[in-house]
């Protein structure tokens, strides 16, 4: 019977995560019919399991619990896209009358929040129930909007808002936006317009959710009041009610170098202490009155109130997947307990697998389900089979004895999860069990209990005590994060590697006795030997990136890689740099920009610069900013810095890459504007070539075509100024030529590039148009193996939650 339920747990889990890989979503009757039918069939297995052949009966009960999980996970995803932003309402204003969802988030752009919509006072409007709003302190031309108002979870306001649906960057490498936006409930994303009907109607609506976010919102308001601008409070934050908006990029870059990220966020090992001093207290409590150990034995007391405890702390803490799985252990672990049943280790990591994904199905689109799950699954199996010494120890023994327990298990968690880690993220920690092996306990047995002393008692020095642990823990994990190779990096690995991967640390992590153990690093070794196929000599790629509005372009030949311009700054902690770029560069297994030019000094395009500059090594780079600017002054430390200028000419690998412009007359005249000094770039070799316009404007255009028309044909063209009306005139375009005309814009951009006279340009000369926030990211091979053929991120990595977006009309104003 265990076996069976091992087995029908599993396969129902497996059946939910298989259906978040598909392009396409079964016909919803199908996959109710197909819910409804597969449970009938478990239940009537379970019921007549003993009339079976058991082996039979096991592969039904496993292909059954399969489908009720694929159908359960289906008929859950299509309820929720079903709650769309119809297309004819994006960009159009609709007034709303809604409760704040969530904790708001406040930056240098404005005020960020969840809005819950209760009513749509827009005649005809359809609107989401969920959507994102920002209350933005500018306007889209740059004018101020005033002061924005303090927004408060619990609020109830009447607003007037422009929504889009949710849509996302698309990235090999990167993150998916819209599956978070779809696993959130987030149906629509837009922002406030600036208007005095805008009203607060009640400062508190009184859900019972609104308590649970007003009271995150005080303890983050306390640790803000205690702490200031102390550099660690967004660390107290996130490890007091797991807000980690206020960590700044260079935090969690230390975290990441170092493998203790998952010690940022309320992870299982802090909910199980929580729960475990919460139970204790009631354990010795209840074990002196006799009244309730009459009624109830002091140790069922016990573990309800651990599991109480536990369930208040994961709502307090935003219920992060780590916390929930925790939770839900602890509750299955309680009810074994209540009803004499407590099961394995391993039937309690099912079921509480099993409850997870019920309440949400997407919870494997997310690293740290994967993590999570994936770490107490390799303690449990490393630590079967097993056996230990029972006898009394004496205390310096049973140190040793708890201090190898300790060793051993980072060493599992450290070996098993490199497949996966190495898989998500593209890099691994060589130096994670260092750190975790003195961050972990201060962690979990000092800053966290200070950290949950401060909510629950009124005394301010329980945060000052967090923090002043955490300074030398920092300050030790920075000194870390710096060694050079304190972190490996390379490519994503193919889905075969991993898996071999993963059957191999299995095998490695084996009790002793089973033969061969060591030939499990053989196939981890996969992952490191097995490379992308390189380019080959005298070929090369072009990837476009879909950065949103702004520019990011990869050049790949056999042995170089070039970077041309790094996207927009998205607010004052991200840009297109950290968070696309480089990202990118180390899923391709691009260890190295060679060469990185900026066209301009256009945030669009230089906003994501000095992120690349630091996180990936640079060999030369080249601009045509000015001499003072930041971008200028990080690159001069970092590389070798110079200007580009028409005439510069190098050859990599069989490839000839020369720039065309501007000329050192264009930085002479100072009244020159900044788009027209862009660096325009051609790349040449014997199967095509391409033109890296930047964001040249018509005089440009024409300049060019007086000193360097013979240059200019090629056969794709990254479209000057996005498409912008003041650039791609009609000679420029006759005198290029291009078979491909490629588009960098973001989706509904404020600015409505492209414009629809320069699309139709484009159209009369025969070029056809990709856009990447039509297709995402685009990689065009020029090898001559076959017609130059782009290939889209958005059908590559198709999923049944990517939109696929449709020509829209510019933005109303």
């Amino acid at each position: 019977m265990r076996a069976s339920t091992s087995l029908v747990l599993s396969t129902f889990a497996c059946g939910v995560a298989w259906l978040q890989t598909r392009p396409i979503l079964p016909p919803a009757p199908w996959a109710i019919a197909l819910l409804g039918a597969s449970t009938l069939v478990v239940v009537a297995l379970a019921m007549r399991l003993d009339r079976l052949n058991r082996g039979i009966a096991l592969v039904l009960a496993g292909v059954a619990a399969l489908g009720t999980g694929f159908g359960y996970a289906a008929w859950r995803a299509e309820w929720r896209l079903a709650e769309e932003l119809p297309r004819s309402w994006e960009g159009v204003d609709v007034r709303v009358v809604g409760v704040v969802d969530d904790l708001p988030s406040t930056s240098a752009r404005g005020v960020r929040f969840t809005f819950a919509i209760e009513r749509v006072d827009t005649p005809d409007a359809v609107v989401p129930t969920r959507i994102s709003l920002l209350w933005p302190a500018a306007r889209p031309g740059g004018e101020p909007t005033g002061e924005v108002p303090a927004v408060r979870a619990g609020e109830r306001w009447s607003l007037r808002v422009r929504l889009a649906r949710p849509h996302g960057n698309v990235n090999p490498g990167g993150f998916d936006l819209e599956a978070w936006l779809l696993q959130q409930g987030l149906r629509a994303t837009g922002y406030i317009r600036d208007e005095s009907r805008n009203v607060r109607l009640e400062v508190f609506a009184g859900r019972l959710g609104d308590h649970v976010q007003r009271a995150r919102e005080r303890v983050r308001e306390r640790v803000r009041r205690v702490l200031g601008d102390a550099p660690y409070a967004g660390v107290v934050t996130a490890l007091a009610i797991g807000d980690q908006r206020a960590i700044s990029e260079l935090q969690w870059r230390v975290f990441n170098r170092t493998g203790v990220t998952h010690l940022v966020s309320i992870s299982g090992l802090h909910v199980t202490v929580f729960a475990t001093l919460a139970g204790g207290l009631a354990f010795a409590l209840a074990r002196r009155s006799a009244r309730l150990t009459l009624r109830c034995p002091a140790r069922k007391f016990a573990a309800v109130a651990g599991v109480v405890a536990a369930g208040g702390y994961v709502l307090l803490a935003g219920a992060q997947i780590p916390a929930l799985r925790t939770f839900a252990m602890l509750l299955v672990a309680a009810c074994g307990l209540w009803w004499g049943r407590p099961g394995t280790a391993s039937i309690v990591w099912l079921w509480a697998l099993v409850a997870v994904l019920l309440v949400d199905p997407w919870a494997p689109l997310t690293p740290g389900f994967w993590l999570s799950y994936g770490a107490v699954a390799l303690l449990l199996y490393a630590g079967s089979g097993r056996l230990r010494e029972r006898r009394s120890q004496s205390m310096p023994a049973r140190l040793r004895r708890n201090l190898a327990d300790a060793a051993f298990a980072q060493w599992v968690v450290t070996v098993g999860l490199a497949p996966l880690t190495l898989a998500m993220f593209g890099q691994l920690s060589l130096i994670a069990p260092v750190a975790n092996a003195i961050a972990i306990p201060l962690v979990t047995l000092v800053v966290v209990p200070c950290a949950l002393a401060g909510i629950v008692l009124p005394v301010d020095a329980c945060f000052e005590l967090a923090h002043l642990m955490l300074v030398p823990l920092m300050q030790l994990l920075e000194t870390l994060a710096a060694w050079p190779d304190a972190t490996w990096q390379q490519h994503s690995p193919p889905v075969w590697t991993i898996l071999a991967a993963l059957a191999g640390t299995l095998w490695l992590l084996a009790p002793r006795g089973v033969p061969g153990r060591l030939w499990g690093l053989v196939a981890v070794a996969t992952l490191f030997l097995v490379r992308p196929a390189s380019v080959p000599e005298g070929a090369f790629r072009l990837i476009v990136l879909d950065v949103g509005q702004g520019l990011a372009v990869v050049v790949q030949t056999r042995r170089h890689a070039l970077v041309y311009d790094t996207g927009p700054r998205y607010t004052e902690a991200a840009d297109a740099g950290g968070r696309i770029v480089a990202p990118f560069l180390r899923a391709a297994g691009i260890g190295r920009a060679d060469g990185l030019i900026i066209s301009h000094q256009d945030l669009d395009h230089a906003g994501g610069a000095r992120t690349l500059l630091q996180s990936v090594p640079v060999g030369w780079f080249a601009s045509s900013l000015p001499d003072d600017h930041p971008v200028m002054l990080e690159a001069r430390a970092l590389a070798t810095a110079v200007r580009c200028v028409a005439g510069q000419v190098w050859t990599w690998d069989g490839v000839r890459f020369t720039v065309l412009h501007p000329t050192v007359d264009e930085y002479a005249d100072h009244y020159a504007k900044s788009n027209n000094r862009s660096c325009v770039v051609r790349v040449d070799s014997a199967h095509g070539s391409v033109l890296l316009a930047g964001d040249i404007e018509a005089k440009a255009e024409m300049k060019l075509l007086d000193t360097r028309q013979t240059q200019l044909a090629a056969d794709v063209l990254v479209v000057p100024h996005h498409g912008s009306r003041t650039s791609s005139t009609w000679p420029f375009l006759r005198a290029v030529a291009p078979s491909f005309a490629i588009v960098g814009c973001g989706y509904r951009n404020r600015f409505g590039h492209p414009r629809a006279n320069i699309l139709a340009r484009y159209a009369a000369i025969g070029a056809r148009v990709l856009r990447t926030d039509h297709e995402g990211a685009l990689t065009l091979d020029f090898t001559g193996a076959g017609r130059l053929t782009p290939i889209g991120a958005r059908a590559l990595q198709a999923r049944y939650w990517l939109d696929l977006p449709v020509v829209a009309e510019a933005p109303r104003d």
